[in-house]
């Protein structure tokens, strides 16, 4: 007869523990904007931009990406999950705090219209984007970045306007398994079925999205 307030008491106490290890877990670190900006004028600068809009075809835009994307790119690289002699260097000095500053900072940047240079290859991308290639089980880009390339918050990152020289760069790295810090190496799959001729046309459509 007293099993049923026994079970009471035992869930009681469990919701009042969970509650309890909610409450002690440490806070994510807020953004300091005087931080973010101190770092960028020392560092990030040179390569993507005081506002992220790179005018450097092999570095990436960083304005207007989804902060999320940002900061697990930075702890990838300081942890040796996405490989780079240039980046992994600079990420190891970074604590949470400042990854969590400059996720921010370059989220918040307007991020400035960019351009295919080969119109050609943009229309076949154009397909490739919207529609895949059902025939090689290749994926619409769209279907996971969003028809306009702003991507998904969190899951998928902000491709619009980005250089087609940067992309394609990226896509190449993929198929050769280079960077290998894609959730269940999804790109990885799609990069292997996407000659260079592919890679280049999404690459160029990519770049004028807007």
């Amino acid at each position: 007869m007293k099993r049923p307030h026994i079970l009471i008491v035992a869930t009681l106490v469990w919701y009042a523990t969970a509650f309890h290890s909610v409450l002690a877990a440490p806070a994510s670190p807020a953004a300091d904007p005087a931080r973010a900006q101190q770092l960028v004028n020392q560092v990030c600068a040179a390569c993507h931009g005081a506002d992220g809009n790179s005018g450097i075809a092999a570095n990436p835009k960083l304005a207007g990406q989804i902060p999320e994307y940002i900061e697990k790119q930075l702890r990838d690289y300081k942890s040796g999950a996405r490989k780079s002699p240039v980046m992994a260097p600079m990420a190891a000095t970074l604590s949470d705090a400042d990854i969590k500053s400059l996720a921010v900072y370059f989220a918040g940047k307007n991020a400035q219209p960019g351009a295919g240079k080969i119109p050609a290859a943009a229309t076949i991308g154009k397909k490739l984007y919207q529609a895949g290639n059902t025939q090689k089980a290749i994926p619409a880009c769209a279907a996971c970045h969003a028809p306009q390339g702003v991507g998904i918050p969190v899951q998928y990152p902000r491709l619009a306007g980005q250089h087609a020289d940067y992309t394609l760069a990226q896509l190449k790295s993929f198929r050769n398994a280079e960077r290998a810090n894609d959730p269940n190496k999804m790109m990885q799959t799609i990069a292997l079925k996407m000659t260079d001729q592919e890679m280049q046309a999404v690459a160029e459509y990519i770049a004028g999205l807007r």
